[in-house]
């Protein structure tokens, strides 16, 4: 047995899943040898998992390109509709938007990233196009930040333990006190606030989303283009609507 796994470990699921996660936005489509060397599994493994995955309708093949078939979205929208995060949050999204005139998005914690489960789109502000399931790197994320930053110490300790220190820009927090330090900020004061640390001429501001018994679900942010958006804009006039949009969402989360 690999240790750390239980007796009900399921292997074969296991490495049905690893296929699934293999394909992405470098590798849509994939030949049986291109599958094994993504996941590491042998070409007679790879091989059994592809045609189980074709069978039951996950992934398409021509005989020789495997490819994901729409049915996989099944299981994303299946986890977003559990939480009941985007029916309740989806309105108060888009009144919010229409307010301060950016887009508006909510987003999960999911092991080093964020996983946008909601969105309202006003302009593209990024170079990378965001829609729900996609995923950024959490700690350069004013949403990652406001959920990191009301874990239990325990939890965050463990993040910190094997996550990657790669920022991606000259103006991201780099070391581990420092963001540290920003998250103890974070906690205090209700909100995140990043300025151009994941992308430059990108300015996000985040609030907690938060279930009946003030557990953090997700975080909500407002982004907007740094040459449209000033700071003292960001916090004076759009924190104040995302807090108030926030405290309306908790409040119909409290109530599920």
């Amino acid at each position: 047995m690999t240790e750390g796994r239980s007796g009900e470990f399921v292997q074969s699921l296991d490495r049905g899943l690893a296929v699934l996660r293999s394909f992405n936005h470098d590798r849509p489509a994939m030949t049986l040898a291109d599958a094994a060397r993504a996941t590491g599994l042998t070409r007679a493994t790879a091989r059994r998992l592809l045609h189980t995955l074709v069978e039951i309708g996950y992934v398409t093949t021509d005989g020789k390109l495997f490819e994901l078939s729409p049915k996989v979205l099944d299981l994303g929208y299946a986890y977003v509709s559990s939480l009941h995060l985007s029916d309740i949050a989806q309105p108060f999204m888009e009144n919010l938007s229409a307010q301060v005139h950016e887009s508006v998005s909510a987003a999960v914690l999911d092991g080093n990233q964020i996983v946008y489960v909601a969105r309202v789109n006003t302009q593209r502000i990024m170079t990378i196009s965001l829609s729900i399931g996609s995923r950024l790197p959490a700690l350069w994320t004013s949403m990652g930040r406001v959920i990191l930053a009301n874990l239990p110490p325990h939890d965050l300790q463990s993040f910190f333990d094997q996550v990657p220190m790669e920022p991606p820009t000259p103006r991201a927090l780099a070391t581990k006190a420092d963001l540290v330090a920003e998250l103890g900020s974070i906690r205090q004061q209700g909100y995140a606030l990043l300025d151009q640390e994941l992308e430059e001429g990108v300015r996000s501001v985040a609030a907690p989303l938060c279930d009946r018994k003030g557990k953090v679900l997700a975080g909500m942010n407002v982004s907007a283009h740094a040459g449209r958006v000033t700071l003292k804009e960001l916090r004076g006039e759009i924190l104040p609507r995302l807090l108030e949009t926030a405290a309306e969402i908790n409040n119909r989360l409290a109530k599920r």
